[in-house]
């Protein structure tokens, strides 16, 4: 009797190993059996698709890729909302989105709060500048946007008789960031 069940126990060890094996030499085209599915989760170099919304720690909404998060922030709407795709590690995102990402499974959902050092970076005293007040547009004042001829964008904050003070940093610099990324897709590199 023990002999019986001993054999038994071993053809359905074998009958099992030998399933176990045969799964293996499928091809990476084969459907999973039995329920059960490979999880990607976001890497370096894979190109992802996210949708997000972006406030700042007093909740308000600053930006947004979804349409419905957009009209109720009040936000003005864009010609289109799609999920924005962006390649980890590229250097394409902010440094702390862009590590928020990694690890994430397709429709997974994640609220992160990052720094400013981790958005934008921290407020610059050297990029706020003096020029003479010949050389930025006579129509200018406080509050317009400006271009360099280097191409940086600034804003003016201060304007006298004989010189303009103009701030080359982010309007996002060293303030704190708050986004929900919700994870749509994630395309492997080949």
């Amino acid at each position: 009797m023990k002999t019986i069940a001993l054999l038994a126990f071993a053809l359905l060890l074998f009958g099992c190993v030998g399933q176990i094996i045969d799964a293996s030499n499928q091809s990476a085209n084969a459907t999973p059996t039995m329920g059960v599915s490979l999880v990607k989760t976001a890497a370096k170099g894979d190109t992802v698709a996210v949708d997000y919304v972006g406030t700042f720690d007093n909740a308000t909404v600053f930006d947004t890729s979804l349409e419905n998060e957009a009209v109720k922030a009040g936000l003005p709407l864009r010609g289109s909302y799609a999920p924005l795709e962006f390649t980890v590690g590229a250097g394409q995102m902010i440094s702390g989105f862009d590590a928020a990402v990694v690890g994430m499974r397709e429709g997974e959902e994640k609220s992160v709060h990052l720094t400013a050092s981790e958005a934008y970076g921290e407020k610059r005293s050297d990029l706020i500048v003096q020029v003479p007040r010949a050389n930025v547009p006579a129509d200018a004042a406080v509050g317009s946007a400006l271009q360099s001829s280097s191409g940086m964008a600034g804003i003016v904050t201060a304007l006298t008789d004989t010189a303009a003070t103009i701030d080359f940093n982010s309007p996002m610099a060293g303030k704190p960031l708050n986004f929900k990324i919700i994870l749509r897709t994630i395309t492997k590199p080949r």
